[in-house]
């Protein structure tokens, strides 16, 4: 028995259809909906079909790439200048201000990706302010349910039952798996950094590129390429380099904080198995979210950006309403006494929970875009940065092996980006050479 291709459903306005073919379904862009009716009913464009004078796949392949590298290009700088705001903030507030609160500032940082979807709707609101809120919250609720349920059948075929179901229940377990091994991930930098070293640190959790890349295999279905294993590798390399090739005994590490750079630091081994996890966890949170929270490739980036800012806000909520349990555990225990900041910790807090929550939602659009690899590699970058604006504020200059493991961190980015690049576009023009086959076969 064949299986069935397309359905009938009901439009937000409860009017019937057309049916809608499943890989229609999937390649339903951002601009279906902005090219709706004056009352936001999307428009379901059925002419995608090639034809003689169309464009050649591979020249369709390279636009449709190289529009969506160029986007993710302007959110990875976004991403950088404001990771670099929320470290150099985060030193201050535990080191001069003296406000050191490592699970509360996690669960405010966390939770401040909870901002990210009413920014988001007020931006897109200004943008269409012409259209009346009702048509205009119609179109928006429309595209993120219809995102959320191409996410969830991404890999199943569509039947009429499949696509009326509500996504939420798929959304919400989503979002408390993929926030548990990012809480997680977290959780272990901060107990670690009191208990190894800040060169140990530094290296072993942003191995976290590695364990992406492994990730990414079974769960993506990536291929063994001997580019990406030598960009990773040159990656890692230079985090090393950085990380034990330089002679002072504190270093800045990632997130922000200065750890204990003393050769032989209590309880290191613990410290770095715990941290050792915490790297693990977190290349797994990168790939989760991109197999299960991501829509399928050939989505719109307008579509992706909206849909990956909305899921961080998930990721927001779901720390705010459950993962405050430990505050008030910790501080029965003693071991972290809660206390709101004050005064000026309370301002820089607040510019360091704006910029944290600015820097995540870049990073989950450039992941949704790119991919897990390539966008854990491009953190990597932000080491190198932080040297450079502490060498600016401080006037203290760049130690040899940063200046090294930098240069190298950058040549093995854009190794990855280049690589990266011609497998998207591989891909893409593989898709539409299938489809231009498909419409032949159906003609």
């Amino acid at each position: 028995m064949m299986p069935r291709r397309s359905m009938q459903h009901r439009s937000i306005d409860g009017r019937t259809e057309q049916p809608l073919l499943k890989d229609e379904h999937r390649r339903l862009s951002a601009a279906d909906y902005e090219n709706g009716d004056p009352e936001g009913r999307p428009m379901l464009h059925h002419s995608r079909r090639p034809t003689i004078r169309s464009s050649s796949p591979g020249d369709s392949a390279k636009q449709a790439t190289r529009r969506k590298y160029i986007i993710a290009s302007g959110f990875l700088l976004l991403s950088l200048t404001s990771f670099v705001i929320q470290t150099e903030t985060a030193v201050y507030i535990q080191h001069e201000l003296h406000w050191d609160k490592p699970y509360c500032m996690l669960y405010l940082t966390h939770g401040s990706w909870a901002l990210l979807w009413p920014a988001q709707l007020l931006i897109i609101r200004i943008q269409k302010r012409k259209l009346s809120w009702e048509a205009f919250w119609r179109r928006h609720v429309f595209l993120l349910r219809t995102t959320a349920q191409m996410v969830e059948t991404r890999d199943l075929h569509f039947t009429s039952h499949d696509y009326q179901r509500s996504p939420i229940p798929y959304m919400l377990k989503t979002t408390a798996f993929v926030t548990t091994a990012l809480t997680i991930a977290g959780g272990a930098w901060y107990v670690a950094v009191n208990l190894t070293t800040a060169s140990d640190l530094t290296a072993i959790y942003n191995c976290s590129a590695f364990f992406a890349y492994a990730f990414s295999i079974p769960l993506l279905n990536d291929k063994l390429r001997a580019d990406k294993i030598f960009s990773v590798a040159v990656a890692i390399a230079g985090v090393l380099v950085v990380a034990y090739g330089s002679k002072d005994e504190d270093k800045k590490t990632p997130d922000g904080t200065v750890g204990k750079g003393k050769d032989e630091a209590q309880n290191r081994l613990l410290g770095n198995i715990i941290i050792g996890i915490g790297s693990v966890l977190y290349g797994l949170y990168e790939v989760l979210y991109k197999r299960y929270a991501c829509p399928p490739e050939g989505t719109s980036p307008g579509r992706s950006m909206i849909f990956a800012n909305t899921f961080g806000s998930l990721i927001g909520c779901f720390t705010l309403f459950v993962l405050w349990i430990p505050l008030p555990i910790l501080h029965f225990l003693g071991l972290e006494e809660f206390r709101w900041p004050t005064g000026e910790a309370a301002w820089m807090l607040l510019i360091s929970v704006i910029a944290n929550a600015t820097f995540s939602g870049s990073f989950l659009v450039l992941i949704s875009l790119t991919s897990p690899v390539l966008s854990s590699v491009a953190a990597l970058l932000t080491i190198f940065l932080v040297a450079i604006v502490d060498w600016l504020l401080t006037g203290d200059s760049l130690s040899g092996a940063s200046i090294i493991g930098g240069i190298l961190i950058i040549v093995a980015f854009f190794l990855l980006s280049w690589s990266t690049y011609r497998e998207m576009n591989e891909e893409r023009k593989k898709n539409l050479e299938n489809e231009e086959v498909e419409s032949e076969n159906d003609d």
